[in-house]
C-alpha cells in the first residue's frame, strides 16, 4: 500500500519485517548463486534445506523457510522481478510502515533500519484500533468472505482452553487428499475443534469431507465456512490455532495469546513460520506433505502436552507485550503513529 502527500511516499508493508527481510535478500541469493534452482529436483532433494548463515536478524534461516517465490528455475519469473523491484523502491521512500511492534521483531526491525528510510512499527493494528472510541470502526475489516458468528454461541459451550481453531485463511488451497488427511488426523487427536472450510478451498472441486469424518466428530467438531476470526482468538475457550501462516493469522494469534501448529502455504508465510517455530517458542510446523499421524501428534500435543504448555506460556507473554506496544500512549507502536503521523505524513519536507 502506497500513502502519498505531496513531499512524501510512505509504504505500508502488509507483511511482516521479517518476510520483507527475506524478499530483501533475493537479490543476495541470485547474486550468491542460491536462486534460481538448477532444476525443478532441488525442491525434494534437501536444497533447500541450505542453511543461510549471512542474514540480518535471521542467521541459520534455510532457504526452505525464505518467502517462497525463490522456488524457481527461471531468473526471469514475475515474481522475482516484481519482488526485487519493489525492495528497491522501497528504498526511495520516505518511510516504511509495518504492522507488528517492536519487540517481536526486534533483530530484523535493528537490521532494516540501517538498511532502508525510517521504518515505523504500528501494530498490531486491530488493538491500536481498539484504542480509538468510534463504533463505526467496529464495521472495517479485511475479511473475503461472509463470517458466520454462529460458532461463538458453540464455543461458549466449551471449556477454557479446550478447542483448537483450523483455519488455513482465504486463498490457500489444498488437494482432497490432503484435506482427509487433516481430517482423520483431527479425528484422531481426539480434540474439540472449530473447522473453517471455504467453499473453495480443495483444488478444483468441493471442500467434501467423508462421511464416516462427519459421525466420528459429530459431538467435538464444528464445521464453518467463514468466522470472525478476532472474536474466536479471543474466546476463553480456544486452546490452539492449526494455520497457514499468514502474516494477519499470525499476529492475531499472537495478541490473543494462542500458539500455533503452522502449515504455510506460499509466499512469506514460511518465514512466518519458522520465527514461530525456532524464534517465538510459539509454533510447531506440519510438513508440506501432510500425513495424519503427525497432524494428530502435533494437534495432541498443541492442546494437551508439555511442549503444548510451554508454548503457550510464551504466547501469553507475547500478548502482554503486544498490549504493552498499543494500549497506552506509552507504547512504542502508539507513539510510532504519532512520529509517522508527525515527521513524515505533515511534514512539508524530508
Amino acid at each position: 500500500m502506497l500513502l502519498k502527500n505531496w513531499a512524501s511516499e510512505v509504504l505500508f508493508w502488509t507483511t511482516s519485517a521479517c518476510g520483507f527481510m527475506g524478499y530483501e535478500q533475493y537479490r543476495n541469493l541470485i547474486d550468491k548463486s542460491y536462486i534460481p534452482l538448477e532444476d525443478k529436483s532441488c525442491i525434494t532433494n534437501g536444497y533447500l534445506d541450505t542453511v543461510i548463515d549471512w542474514i540480518p536478524g535471521m542467521k541459520d534461516i534455510r532457504l526452505k523457510d525464505l518467502p517462497s517465490f525463490l522456488r524457481t528455475t527461471d531468473l526471469s519469473d514475475f515474481m522475482i522481478d516484481f519482488v526485487c523491484g519493489e525492495t528497491e523502491r522501497a528504498r526511495r521512500g520516505s518511510a516504511i510502515i509495518f504492522n507488528t511492534f517492536e519487540k517481536l521483531e526486534h533483530n530484523v526491525l535493528e537490521a532494516l533500519s540501517s538498511m532502508f528510510p525510517p521504518v515505523y512499527t504500528i501494530g498490531p493494528l486491530h488493538l491500536l484500533m481498539n484504542q480509538i472510541n468510534d463504533d463505526s470502526l467496529k464495521f472495517i475489516g479485511s475479511n473475503l468472505w461472509k463470517e458466520e458468528p454462529e460458532c461463538l454461541e458453540w464455543l461458549d459451550t466449551k471449556g477454557p482452553n479446550s478447542v483448537v481453531y483450523v483455519n488455513f485463511g482465504s486463498i490457500t488451497v489444498m488437494t482432497p487428499n490432503q484435506m482427509v488427511e487433516f481430517a482423520w488426523g483431527l479425528a484422531n487427536s481426539n480434540q474439540t475443534f472449530l473447522w473453517v472450510i471455504r467453499p473453495d478451498l480443495v483444488t478444483g472441486d468441493l471442500a467434501v469431507l467423508p462421511p464416516e469424518f462427519m459421525e466420528a466428530t459429530k459431538e467435538r467438531g464444528l464445521l464453518a465456512s467463514w468466522c470472525p476470526q478476532e472474536q474466536v482468538l479471543e474466546h476463553p475457550s480456544i486452546g490452539g490455532f492449526l494455520t497457514h501462516s499468514g502474516w494477519n493469522s499470525t499476529l492475531e494469534s499472537i495478541s490473543s495469546g494462542v500458539p500455533m501448529v503452522c502449515w504455510p502455504f506460499f509466499a512469506e508465510q514460511q518465514t512466518n513460520c519458522w520465527h514461530c517455530c525456532t524464534q517465538w517458542g510459539i509454533g510447531m510446523e506440519i510438513d508440506n506433505d501432510v500425513k495424519k499421524d503427525e497432524v494428530e501428534s502435533l494437534v495432541r500435543e498443541l492442546m494437551v502436552g508439555e511442549k503444548g504448555k510451554e508454548m503457550k506460556k510464551k504466547a501469553m507473554e507475547w500478548k502482554r507485550l503486544a498490549l504493552e506496544a498499543t494500549e497506552s500512549s506509552s507504547g512504542s507502536s502508539f507513539l510510532n503513529l504519532d512520529k509517522l503521523v508527525n515527521q513524515v505524513l505533515l511534514s512539508p519536507r524530508h
